[in-house]
Formats: structure tokens, sequence, C-alpha cells
């Protein structure tokens, strides 16, 4: 090739098959009609990178939370299923109570699934010092049965504090009592199951809140306890940084 030929052009070949790009992580809800704050996984400013949702219709916070999701398997397959024929490369739920669920959604989509923040426990207790553990605050903790805590991977003694005793938060997330949300008495409930949870369990160095709908307290929780709060949201940053890492050059 003669030096002052120009060099051939390389070709940019963009590749199809999807309904919508830029957007990787998919994210099935349930049925709701609370508010959803910044810092709640329903809320898309939440998120640093851009999300897909897929809600559940009939995919109520009291069916799935208080009568074991029965029924609804096949609902969030398909959900999962329509997500992924979007676009998603992950998938996620907006209830840590379907961790019943992961191995079954997992083996529908093809694609990574984490359907609860539940499943950081065992990661999260393995970073921990000797003699420390875990802590769970969650929604329900009459509703965290043996089958959630195998399909967690938790053990079954690990320390639970649930919020079915405060003001605010439960009768607007699991009951839907009301439509309106008051922020700071949420942020009190979070804070009391936080302290009742250390208090019971001194050897928790650490926590997970099994409610995607509590990390928006989580600041607070963390700055109270002095200990490290794991939720659904560094669940999601996890998955995002698998099906997109950071490129450095």
């Amino acid at each position: 090739m003669n030096a002052s030929s120009p060099a051939p052009s390389l070709a940019r070949i963009a590749r199809g098959g999807k309904s919508v790009y830029g957007a990787p992580l998919g994210i099935i809800m349930l049925e709701t009609r609370f508010p959803r704050i910044p810092g709640d996984i329903g809320h898309a400013g939440t998120w640093p990178f851009p999300v897909l949702y897929r809600v559940v219709a009939g995919a109520t916070p009291e069916r799935v939370v208080l009568q074991g999701a029965k029924g609804l398997l096949p609902d969030f397959i398909a959900a999962a299923k329509d997500l992924v024929a979007m676009g998603a490369e992950a998938i996620t739920t907006s209830c840590g109570f379907l961790c019943i669920f992961q191995k079954e959604i997992a083996a529908a989509v093809g694609v990574p699934v984490a359907t609860s923040s539940l499943l950081q426990v065992p990661w999260v207790e393995a970073l921990l010092p000797p003699g420390k553990r875990v802590g769970v605050v969650t929604a329900s903790k009459a509703s965290l049965t043996p089958a959630h805590f195998t399909a967690a991977g938790m053990a079954p003694d690990t320390p639970v504090m649930g919020i079915e005793n405060g003001r605010e938060l439960f009768r607007v997330l699991v009951r839907q009592d009301k439509p309106e949300l008051d922020i700071d008495a949420a942020e009190q409930d979070i804070l009391e199951a936080g302290r009742a949870l250390i208090a019971a369990h001194p050897e928790v160095g650490a926590i997970v809140l099994e409610c995607t709908n509590m990390p928006p307290y989580a600041a607070a929780l963390q700055a109270e306890l002095g200990l490290p709060v794991h939720d659904i949201l560094s669940l999601g940053a996890w998955l995002q940084a698998g099906i997109r890492p950071r490129r450095f050059a």
C-alpha cells in the first residue's frame, strides 16, 4: 500500500435485537399506591444509571409479604421475561420477600437475577471480624419464614428485627392504609428497629435492610448505629458494576 494512501475505514456496526438500550438493569415492581420518595427502589431518580420497570398487577405488598406470594410465581417469571425482552441484562425486584423465587426466576430468564437484598447477608457476614454477625431489619419479622432464610443463604438464627410495631412504615408500605407518607416518622421507625436489634443482639456488626423502601433511611441508620448498612441499592449497584464495568481507557 502506498504510504500516502488513506488507511481503510473500520466499519462501526450497531447490533439490534432489543426494544430498549442503555438500561441493562430491570426491576420487577409490586403493585402499590404509596409514595416512592428518592432513595426508594421505585423512584427512578434513585439510580445513578437508567433502569427498566415492570409492574406485576395484583402483586400487592400484603399479598407478597403477609401471604407468601402464593400463586404469583408465574406472574413474576412473565415480568422478568418481559424485562429481558425489552433489554434488561440483569433482574432485581422491589420486595426482599421474593427471595423465595430466586432459583425459579433465574432458571426461567437466563440472565443474572438478584431477587432480594437478603442475598447479601452471607456475603457481608463473611467480611466481618470473628464473632460479629449481620442483622436484618425487615418490613415483617413474622413473615420471614425458614423458606426465605434458606433461599437467601442465611443462617436460620440470623438476628432479625421488624417494623410491625412502628407508627408509620408498616401501615403505609404493607397495609397500604393511606397514600401519604410521614417521612420523619418513617425514619424513626427504622432507627427504633435498628436500636432494638442491637440491644437484643450486641454481636451484630452490620445491617442489611430487607425492604426496598428502606434505603432513604439507610444513612440515618448508619449514623445512629455506627455500623455498615447494606440494602437493595448496594445490591443493584453491584449488579450494574458486573454488567457494565467501568472503562479506564
